[in-house]
């Protein structure tokens, strides 16, 4: 397969991300946390090899979420924080799942984020 034929892989097993939903690279790129000049640039990673992320995603229909590393669990954070890192985070991921089918409605990546990120790098 050419290169350009070939998703993003990612950095932890190797394996292209195949969808939108999948990736952690575009989940943190919708939550605001990517700068849109260098998302091509960015590793890419399933959301289920980032366990410390995927572990904020509160989403029945997030089924593979992996076992988060000892002493990285979301119990071992602030309250409030990690309430506020469920809410933002299950947001992105369910705008991804809207992104992924509805394309028409988000023609343009820019679009992708959230709106409350959307002046962030302009």
């Amino acid at each position: 397969m050419a290169k350009c034929d070939q998703g993003y892989l990612c950095r932890v097993c190797g394996q292209e991300v195949e969808t939108l939903c999948e990736s952690a690279l575009y989940l943190r790129f919708v939550i605001g946390e990517i700068d849109p000049e260098t998302l091509h640039l960015s590793p890419e990673c399933h959301l289920r090899c980032n366990p410390v992320l995927a572990q904020f995603i509160v989403d029945e229909r997030f089924d593979n979420a992996p076992p988060v590393p000892e002493g990285f669990g979301v119990e071992h954070l602030d309250a409030q924080y990690a309430a506020a890192r469920k809410e933002l985070i299950t947001r992105g991921y369910q705008r991804l799942r809207e992104i992924q089918s509805n394309r028409k409605r988000f023609p343009h990546v820019q679009n992708y984020v959230l709106e409350e990120f959307q002046g962030k790098w302009k």
